[in-house]
């Protein structure tokens, strides 16, 4: 019992032995787990942190790189907006320099011509004074010799008389009478010669007296030209003076814009400003939606009333929009679209605010407006509109100091006589006048919006004019091509220009007075100012002169005689149309055909050969250069009476001053270029229109019915 006893207590004591070994081996083993993981947990949150961190740095440089790129990106555009200001600005005032070299110019010439005017005054004083002694001498000289002459008529009678009597001494008397007779003979040659010396007396008064009023016409036109030079630069150092305050203020926005674009990155204040200025809450936009269920159909005025004023004006907005969009017409001649829009932005102080959307969703209606550029009606609607809503823009803006800009003195008014006139006139309108432009027009004070807008809506008119210009281009391109050489009759001979509208389906000029008369008509029925319509018509004859002249030029079948007589009788039509549509829309119309006006009346005169240089270039084609008449001369023949063209004396003459000219590269080109500009500005835009005559136009029906725009009423 005993050995069994202690062997169990042994066998025991081994097992709580073994158990507790392998007890403290287990825990040990949990606890080197344990350390493992805490320490591989440890390395996980140090690499997860390293990569978190690394990828925000990078991030973080990325959004860097790209802040920093898109700001220099508007910094570039901003320093190209004020370039483009100062290359404005720089050319007004190399413009104004110009005219007042000019002008300098103009004042000694004038000076010089005084001088000379009256050194000449003073020459033909001295030699009328000379003259007329010597024409009182030779008068005194012609009553004697004519009392002698008298005298010895008297005593050739009475000698004759007494020679029947007087036998005696016949050979005397023969003596006598032939002594008498050489002394009239004598007399007679003197009395011619006195009445020739009179006449040429007479001729070299009447040759000096012509001299002196042409001299005292040139000064007189030198003059005006002068005041006329003093009155432009006057208006060029205006426009110049408001071109740099409106530049001011654009640099100073464009200064403030990056600055204020830096500060709004913020998450938090991005999601509330949008591009135009107008802040939003996501508040709004989730009542918006909350509330854009059908029972906004029965809306009160009241509900209306409660809402924001940014939510009233967006829907004046839209509804204006909605309104001018459409063809609202005209009242008493003047767009009415244009008034409503000018009303409107007048009402809410568009043109004082720092931040509107207004005008930019006007740009982009107006751009919307003229896609359809094929049609000439419309485009010449909305020329109409563009242009009278520019010229009431004009007449209201006045741009607003810059910070820290000194005031900027005005030109001084000319000096002279004729220019205090001028400006005298031009001050001092009538009462009636200034209130009906009071009633019309406010003068306010404009911010960048405003003049951005204004920017934009001169580059609208301006596109739009091209688009109606190249329009009508485009119609007379293939016109004209056929309209430079005569039709041929069936027998293959040339239809002269006797016989020019006999038939309709050749008488292509007639289909040129048809578009011209299409689109005069077409402006005038949309009231397109006539300072826009003259420059249209203007820039029209002359591509028909660029293209009738080059054409003459580059085809030998063309320098025909016959076909000036045809060239000639359609510049006849043309004639006819610039009097019947007048100066008012005609304007300089007819002037610009003066290269191939002057080269036909080349073709179609007679006896070229007898014709002299200096009678082409001084009579017959004063205008054209010495490459063109030698080109001209050159490819003429006559096709109908087979006579020769001018002689060659006068050919070699123009070769050798072509030989002298050819260092000229510019003189060596003989064709004509076509001016594609825009040969008017704002100014002559806004002269040719008055405010007065805004003041009885009706705005739209359509929104003197809404409730909104009960200012319109006023």
């Amino acid at each position: 019992m005993y050995i069994a006893r202690k062997a169990y207590k042994e066998l025991w004591s081994a097992a709580v032995s073994t158990q507790t070994g392998l007890r403290g081996m287990a825990a040990r083993n949990e606890l080197r787990f344990r350390r493992q993981t805490k320490a591989a947990i440890i390395i996980q949150s140090h690499c997860h942190k390293f990569l978190a961190c690394s990828k925000f740095k990078n991030l973080k440089k990325a959004v860097i790189t790209t802040q920093c790129a898109w700001r220099a990106k508007v910094a570039r555009k901003e320093l190209k907006k004020l370039k483009m200001a100062a290359r404005e600005t720089g050319a007004l005032q190399a413009a104004k320099n110009k005219l007042e070299k000019q002008v300098e110019e103009l004042t000694w010439r004038l000076q010089l011509e005084k001088r000379m005017r009256a050194d000449v005054e003073e020459a033909k004083n001295q030699e009328n004074a000379k003259l007329q002694s010597a024409l009182q001498e030779m008068q005194v000289q012609f009553k004697e010799t004519k009392e002698m002459l008298v005298k010895e008529r008297e005593n050739a009678k009475r000698a004759a008389e007494q020679i029947p009597i007087v036998q005696e001494v016949p050979v005397i008397d023969h003596e006598l009478m032939n002594k008498l007779s050489t002394e009239n003979e004598n007399l007679k040659t003197m009395v011619s010669s006195l009445e020739n010396k009179i006449g040429e007396t007479e001729r070299k008064y009447e040759e000096t007296n012509k001299l002196s009023e042409k001299r005292l016409k040139q000064a007189m036109e030198a003059e005006s030209k002068i005041v006329q030079l003093k009155t432009t630069m006057q208006r060029l150092e205006e426009k110049f003076f408001d071109m740099e305050s409106e530049n001011k203020i654009l640099r100073q926005q464009g200064l403030l814009t990056p600055a204020k674009r830096v500060s709004d990155h913020s998450p938090s204040l991005a999601s509330k400003i949008v591009e135009n200025g107008h802040y939003l809450n996501d508040e709004n936009h989730t009542n918006d939606a909350l509330s854009s269920t059908p029972s906004k159909n029965y809306e009160t005025p009241d509900s209306k009333l409660r809402r924001p004023p940014i939510d009233r004006q967006h829907e004046d907005v839209d509804a204006l929009i909605d309104c001018v969009m459409k063809d609202v017409g005209f009242s008493q001649g003047k767009p009415v679209a244009a008034f409503t829009i000018y009303k409107c932005l007048l009402h809410w102080k568009s043109f004082e605010a720092e931040r509107t959307s207004v005008f930019d969703r006007l740009i982009q209606m107006i751009g919307s407006a003229i896609e359809n550029q094929e049609s000439n009606d419309h485009m010449g609607y909305w020329l109409s509109n563009t242009s009278t809503l520019l010229f009431l823009i004009q007449k209201s803006l006045k741009p607003g100091g810059a910070v820290g800009a000194t005031p900027t003195r005005k030109p001084q008014p000319p000096t002279s006589l004729f220019g205090r006139m001028t400006m005298g006139f031009r001050s001092s309108p009538s009462a009636v006048n200034l209130a009906a432009a009071a009633l019309v027009v406010r003068q306010v004070e404009a911010k960048y919006p405003a003049l951005l807008f204004k920017q934009q809506l001169t580059a609208y008119v301006e596109k739009i004019y091209g688009i109606i210009r190249d329009n009508l281009k485009k119609e007379l391109g293939s016109l004209l091509s056929l309209c430079i050489q005569a039709p041929r009759t069936s027998k293959g001979s040339l239809r002269t220009g006797r016989s020019f509208g006999k038939d309709s389906s050749t008488n292509h000029w007639q289909r040129i007075i048809e578009c011209l008369n299409s689109l005069l008509c077409t402006l005038k029925e949309n009231f397109v100012p006539p300072i826009l319509v003259q420059k249209i018509f203007t820039q029209t004859f002359s591509y028909i002169n660029v293209q009738l002249f080059n054409s003459l030029l580059l085809r030998r079948e063309c320098c025909t005689f016959s076909n000036g007589e045809y060239v000639k009788a359609g510049l006849a039509e043309l004639e006819l149309w610039c009097c019947q549509a007048k100066e008012e829309y005609a304007g300089s119309s007819w002037d610009e055909l003066k290269h191939i006006r002057q080269a036909v009346g080349f073709l179609v005169i007679h006896q070229k050969y007898r014709i002299s240089y200096d009678e082409i270039t001084n009579d017959l084609c004063p205008i054209l250069s010495v490459q063109q008449l030698y080109r001209i001369c050159t490819l003429y023949w006559d096709d109908n009476y087979n006579t020769r063209s001018v002689s060659p004396d006068v050919i070699s003459s123009m070769r050798v001053l072509m030989t002298e000219d050819s260092n000229n590269a510019e003189s060596n080109s003989f064709l004509l270029d076509d001016n594609s500009s825009i040969p008017f500005s704002i100014d002559e835009v806004s002269e040719s229109l008055q405010v007065k005559d805004f003041a009885d136009v009706k705005p739209a029906t359509e929104l003197i019915e809404n409730p909104a725009f009960q200012f319109l009423h006023e």
